[in-house]
């Protein structure tokens, strides 16, 4: 009886090893696919929006447009500028090529919290030329190199983006969207802002604001893999509106 106890604890024990070895093995399997651009969690969800687009930098290298617009998209963001002096070295080139297809396009600047929102404002109104057709201008709030682990602090960044969220206002005569990831809205946003459209980045589920604030943009991935372009980046960005085909089209005006 104490041998045969003891053979069922070892095949309990057996059964539970494999088990917990076939979950560890098929989450990391989930991992490597979505990491390769095999599997995308939020595609379903992002199905539900019709009006599709792109969001692209330096990282996509040389784009050829016209296949870009043929993959059933609808928009583009173009990366222009970061800080007070940065200019994106295929933003020019890109911005000419995209106004010739029948996307409808807009810029975009990668705020930094090491400059004046004044000068920021600056780079990007001397780099991105105005257009009535053109998305609003778009700041991005992220963060970048020790930024997430020691955050600048709220009234400070308060401050320089509301004056640059004011000069872009006045210069392009748009509302003007924030980019940001969940945990850059919940430091600098949220309960702020309310001029602004939110354009919000996440990955893995369909985005809820923490104010119950509605989002206008999401980011859905950042693995997709489209035809038309050639940089060391071989995955794009890609993002849905939060609304209909008719309502995109009068957006911005």
């Amino acid at each position: 009886m104490i041998v045969e106890n003891i053979a069922v604890k070892k095949r309990k024990r057996k059964i539970f090893v494999y088990s917990i070895f076939f979950l560890i093995s098929i989450l990391l399997l989930t991992i490597l696919l979505w990491y390769q651009g095999i599997i995308i969690p939020n595609a379903s969800s992002a199905k539900h929006y019709p009006v599709k687009g792109v969001d692209v930098s330096s990282y996509q290298g040389e784009i050829e447009w016209a296949q870009i617009q043929e993959q059933d998209l609808k928009f583009a963001f173009i990366k222009a500028t970061e800080g007070s002096t940065f200019v994106d070295k295929y933003f020019e080139k890109n911005w000419k090529s995209a106004e010739n297809t029948t996307l409808r396009i807009g810029a975009y600047h990668f705020f930094s919290y090491d400059s004046e929102g004044k000068t920021q404002a600056q780079n990007y109104i001397k780099t991105v030329p105005i257009s009535e057709q053109a998305l609003p201008p778009v700041i991005d709030v992220e963060f970048y190199g020790d930024k997430e682990k020691n955050p600048p602090n709220r009234s400070q960044v308060e401050k320089e983006l509301h004056t640059m969220v004011k000069m872009l206002e006045e210069h392009y005569g748009k509302r003007v969207i924030l980019y940001t990831t969940r945990k850059a809205y919940d430091l600098y946003i949220k309960n702020s802002f309310e001029q602004c459209d939110i354009w919000i980045r996440d990955v893995f589920t369909q985005p809820s604001l923490p104010d119950k604030r509605k989002w206008t943009f999401w980011q859905y991935t950042d693995r997709e893999q489209l035809d038309g372009y050639s940089g060391e980046e071989k995955y794009i960005d890609v993002n849905v509106f939060y609304g209909s085909e008719k309502e995109f089209i009068e957006y911005g005006y």
